[in-house]
């Protein structure tokens, strides 16, 4: 194991801006490009980014963005392990939405992200995605936040 050496400051500003993301049903949007934005558009060095998604039938995911196969299969994995005709209980919405909330309970609802000279310190072939489970479009408020330090320069 080898780990670099600590590095540290203070905190010296925090950020935060609500994103609307339009959904066309189920599946991934790619919303990395926004929470680049973000950190570009205040300055952002070192810190954390924080994402989170105000809803309970959509969730967040770090997950590989070089091949679209990769979501298709995860989607057929999230139909399996919470398919529509389980004959869930909790129906008053549909019979896409205790799926959802299943699929939402697999995944994550906030996500942490450290942040070095401004950018997300993603694995080479990492993205950040909004996973909408509803059947139908919806529009997903997905809060971003940053507290660290400004860049320097």
């Amino acid at each position: 194991m080898r780990r670099s050496a600590a590095v540290s400051g203070p905190v010296e500003f925090q950020a935060q801006c609500e994103l609307e993301v339009p959904t066309r049903g189920p599946g991934f949007i790619d919303i990395t490009r926004e929470a680049t934005a973000f950190l570009s558009e205040i300055g952002a060095g070192q810190g954390v980014l924080t994402v989170f998604c105000r809803h309970t039938s959509a969730s967040l995911t770090i997950q590989e963005n070089a091949d679209p196969d990769v979501q298709a299969d995860l989607i057929t994995a999230l139909n399996d392990l919470a398919p529509r005709n389980r004959g869930w209980v909790h129906t008053t919405e549909g019979p896409d939405d205790m799926p959802a909330h299943v699929r939402t309970l697999l995944s994550d609802s906030t996500l942490a992200i450290p942040v070095a000279a401004g950018r997300p310190r993603l694995g080479t072939w990492q993205g950040i995605y909004l996973i909408e489970h509803r059947d139908r479009p919806h529009r997903r408020q997905i809060i971003l936040g940053f507290l660290g330090q400004a860049a320097r320069g």
